[in-house]
């Protein structure tokens, strides 16, 4: 039934410039406008981003958005470069290596906007057909 529906990533935001900033700045999103109803949004590819005030702000600790790249190493270079800072990690299942994790498939990368939501970068990785 809702196969062929948009989607809308909601975001919750404590201070909504400070996120504006963010988003509009290192990762160059073009701004979509202002509802009525509080909410900031984005168009990224076929998909809304909105960003909501929340006083309160986020406590998830998984991600709650993953752009979908090309190139993983590219687009750290060029999100490094507009300042964005991206996690690392070494635990025993779960390492990556130069910002990078190898998840089965698919090479992933993580960072947290300045409202503490973690956000990811993915790029699928050719599988063999044989």
């Amino acid at each position: 039934m809702l196969t062929h529906a948009t989607v809308t990533t909601m975001l919750p935001v404590i201070d909504m410039a400070r996120a504006r900033g963010f988003y509009e700045g290192p990762l160059g999103l073009v701004p979509g406008g202002l509802r009525p109803d509080g909410k900031f949004v984005y168009r990224v590819g076929g998909s809304t981003l909105a960003l909501f005030p929340k006083p309160e702000g986020t406590k998830a600790d998984h991600t709650a958005i993953s752009f979908q790249v090309a190139d993983i190493v590219a687009a750290i270079g060029a999100l490094k470069q507009a300042g964005v800072v991206f996690e690392d990690y070494d635990f025993p299942d779960f390492k990556t290596v130069n910002h990078v994790c190898v998840l089965g498939s698919e090479k992933a990368a993580w960072f947290k906007d300045p409202e503490g939501n973690y956000l990811c970068l993915h790029e699928d990785i050719e599988q063999d057909a044989n």
